[in-house]
This record gives C-alpha cells, structure tokens and sequence, in this order.
C-alpha cells in the first residue's frame, strides 16, 4: 500500500475512534476554574486547567456574562448567576471552543474550553495523549540537526559555482525572487481570508510567551546573533541563531582552502544524509502519530476542528493556483519570452510525476529528462539549474510554511495568548524563505521546517501537527509548484544565455 494511503486510512480510523468516544463517553466543557456565586455573577475562587493559561483571569474576579460566537453573526451574550447556568452556557460552544467572559473590565477575556480532566472520555483518551506527545517529541528532536545540515549543505554546495558564475547569480536570483514572491502572496491571502480567526481546533494555550518581548522586525533582527552558539543548538526556540550560524558556516567553508573546504564539505553532505534517513525514519510513523492526533482531537471538540482546516485548504490552495497560474507565467512570459501555455503543455510529464510522488527529489530525473528533451533546453542548463532548484527552491513549500504558520498565529492570538503584528509576520516571510532552501525534497519534508517557524516564535507545535490531517493533496499540490516553478527558471535563464530552443517547446529533441 503506498504510503499516502496508509495515511489517509490511519486517519480516518483515527476520526472514527473519536467520534466514538465524542457520543459514547461523557464529558463535558470546563475553564478549569472554582467558581462561587455572588451578587452579579460568579466569582474565580481557583485557577486551573486552561483558565490558569489566559492573561485576562484572576483569582477573585467575577465573571459577570458569557459571550458566545464574539463578532459573529449569532453572537449572544448570557449573564449566569449560578454555576449549573455557567455549565449550559459553555456546553454550547464545546470544547476546544474559545469562549468569552465579561469580568467588569474594558475588555472581554478569551478562554479555550478543554475537556473536564476527570471525566470518562478524558480518561479514554489519555494513552492517545500519551502517544501522540511521544510522536510530537520525536519531531522536536530533528529540528535542530536537520536544519543545522540541510542548511550548511546547501550553502557549501552554492559556493561550487564560482565556475559558472553568472548563469549561478542569475539562477540564484530567480530562485529567491519566485520563492519570495510565492511566500509575500500566501501572506496577503491568509490575512485577507484569516482562516484562523476564532477557529476551533482543540489546540492547548500558549503556558509562556517564550517569544521576546522585542516583536518588531529590527528586534528580531538584533538577536540573530546569537551569545553562545552551543546554547542555541539546545533550544528550538533559538533557531534563527541556528539558521544564522548554519548560513555563515556554509559560506565560510567555501572561503576555506584545500583539503578542508572538500573535508567539511563532504563531512556536511554525510551529515545531512544521515538526517536525511533519520526524518524518513520518524515520518515512516506518520499513520500512527496522525491516528492519535486525530483521536485526541475528535474526542475533544468532535468534527468542528475540520471546518477551518477547509478553509485554511482553501486558502493555500487558492494561494497555489495564484502563483502558479498567474505569477509564474507573468514571469516565464516577461523574462523568458515564451508561451505559458505552450511551455506547461511540454512540462506535463514531470508535473504529473510530482503529483504523485509529492517528492522535488525523486520527479529530478523526469525534469530534467522533461526540460531538456521536450523543453529543448541545452544540457549545460539543465544540469545546473534543475539539480540545484530540487534543493533550494521550493515556492510552494515556502508558501504553505507562511499560510500555515500564519493560520496557527491568527488561532492563538483569536485566544488572546499572542500578539500576531507585522513585525511578526516579516519574521514569518523571511524564514519561510530560509525553511523552504533548506527543506529536504521528500513527502512531508515541509512539516519539519513549518516546526522551526513556529518554535521560533513559541508557539506549540502540536498545531503543525494538526495540520497533517489535511496534508496529503496539499503537499501534491505544492510539489508540483515546486517543480513548475524550476523548470520555467530553467527555460527563463536558458533564454537569457541566448537559447532559442525553448520557443519550439513540445517538438521532439531531433526534431
């Protein structure tokens, strides 16, 4: 069975077992907090649970209204004055629901319901949990390695073009320009259509702003560099000092003089490979982890988490189709002086190819099988460009990193549990940019890098991880971006280099 459907399957046992526990187990909706009546409504006499996480709460305040669907079209606002018309008012929004509550202060304040810990389906779903962090943890554990080696990899290997140096800077060139293009567009459609606004997805509070206090740009910016580089390497949260030292490095080793430029250089490309095998490894228990996953959040919030995963799908779907339909021919057109149409219609084989593999690296040979003969790209091109847009660039995979993380950002801060400001989302672009150079062309490959992203700025990543659930047809949709964007630099910087043979596209190679 291949490998996808494994998946998929594992998935869907994952949703039915929960939905199982959802209508045949009982449990009920709690902020996790003693509550007393008074005159006006019910005072906190205690803090836990997901009440303790939110910023707004305060042992003694007095919750005087309930706001349920805050800014929608069926918001009401409910005033209880005992603690079994509180239960009723918070059963119906569910858990993992955000719930609002009026405390006598200028603002109401946000709380995600969870699942009443003592009740049967909590008990129920605890080995789940347990599993499900086992799995969370093993992803955690390749975030530093795999970037640290897929990073320096790919810098030392640009620093071998000095030979060919101006058809590198152009490749280069186009490679940043359509990934940064790719990544600016999925920004302005996620905040255009904030599929994670007021979404329910069962997802636990952020317990600490572990994000500095500095969120602008210039901040962010400031403590690239880091203090102690060994200190970095120990925490996920310190990765764009690791991505900052991996890019020095890398170029550094191309400075370097013989043997040690070749030494270094093969010691990383070891190194990545090994990490390589390491991430297939833990990405081989995708079913099983998904399954748990999938379990734990049906169980808790049943089927609604998946109503803002379709619209978060059709966000970046959408964002897809934009820069592959519109930008890229815009580009190939401007730049390369040739038909889109015509030019897709010639690339068809390898699109084909990555759809159904969803791997850059395993479609490499159809690609450049596909460019040269049906593209009629000269050899010379082709073996420059294609091999390294396998592993740098990766338009739909830096533009799936930015909605995505966006979408988990909008989430948190409908919570009240993160400030989400331009400054922010800047520092969400540029290392989107850098997670998509480094990203291994392998299924799945992007959930590692969206990891990064997220822990940088001390967010959970179990919400990535959620992301799964829709995964699948996304990363086939983005691969074959990914490979639509590198065959048309291939045909864009063979005209720059005088080729006429990309404008009889489609006619056989002795043709």
């Amino acid at each position: 069975m291949k490998f996808h459907w494994k998946v998929l399957l594992w998935m869907l046992a994952g949703v039915l077992v929960g939905v199982g526990m959802q209508f045949g187990l009982e449990g009920r909706a709690t902020i996790g907090a003693g509550l007393t009546p008074v005159e006006g409504g019910l005072q906190i006499e205690s803090l836990g649970g997901p009440s303790a996480n939110s910023k707004g709460l305060e042992k003694g305040d007095v919750i005087r209204a309930v706001i349920l669907d805050r800014g929608g079209e069926e918001q009401q606002e409910l005033e209880p004055r005992s603690v079994e018309e509180f239960a009723q008012a918070i059963d119906q929004v569910g858990n993992g629901a955000v719930v609002w509550v009026r405390t006598g202060g200028p603002e109401p304040v946000s709380i995600n319901l969870e699942l009443d810990p003592g009740s049967r389906r909590a008990q129920w779903i605890a080995p789940f949990e347990f599993l499900a962090d086992i799995f969370m943890a093993l992803l955690k554990m390749l975030i530093v390695p795999i970037v640290l080696t897929s990073i320096i990899n790919g810098v030392a290997s640009v620093g071998e073009l000095k030979d060919l140096r101006r058809m590198g800077l152009k490749t280069f060139a186009y490679y940043v320009s359509t990934s940064l293009l790719a990544v600016v567009l999925g920004q302005v459609l996620v905040n255009m259509i904030q599929p994670g606004k007021g979404a329910r997805l069962g997802l636990s509070a952020v317990e600490a702003d572990t994000f500095a206090s500095d969120h602008s740009f210039w901040g962010v910016l400031k403590r690239m560099i880091p203090d102690n580089i060994f200190q970095s390497f120990g925490q996920n949260g310190q990765m764009l000092q690791v991505i900052f030292f991996a890019l020095l490095f890398g170029y550094f080793i191309t400075q370097s003089a013989s043997p040690h430029r070749e030494r270094m250089r093969d010691f990383f490309v070891s190194a990545f490979e090994v990490m390589l095998r390491m991430a297939q490894g833990v990405l081989s228990l995708l079913p099983y982890g998904v399954f748990c996953l999938m379990v734990r959040v049906v169980a808790k919030t049943g089927l609604a988490a998946f109503e803002p995963l379709f619209l978060y799908m059709l966000t970046v779907t959408a964002a897809l189709l934009l820069h592959s339909c519109v930008t890229l021919p815009i580009v190939l057109r401007v730049f390369g002086r040739l038909s889109p149409v015509r030019w897709f219609k010639a690339m068809s084989p390898a699109l084909m190819t990555a759809f159904s593999t969803s791997s850059s690296s395993m479609t490499l040979p159809v690609t450049m099988e596909t460019v040269e003969h049906r593209g009629r790209v000269s050899n010379k091109v082709t073996s420059f460009t294609l091999p390294l847009g396998a592993t740098i660039n990766m338009d739909g995979t830096a533009l799936y990193e930015c909605i995505g993380v966006i979408f988990l950002a909008q989430y948190y801060q409908s919570l009240g549990a993160f400030e989400l400001t331009l400054g922010v989302q800047a520092i969400v672009v540029l290392m989107a940019l850098l997670a998509s150079i480094g990203a291994a062309g392998i299924p799945s490959a992007g959930l590692v890098m969206m990891l990064t992203i997220l822990s940088t700025l001390g967010l959970p990543i179990e919400g990535a991880a959620l992301l799964l659930a829709v995964d699948r047809p996304l990363d086939m949709l983005r691969t074959v971006v990914n490979i639509w964007s590198d065959s048309c630099g291939a045909a864009v910087i063979a005209r720059s280099e005088g080729e006429e043979g990309p404008t009889l596209a489609g006619a056989p190679a002795g043709g």
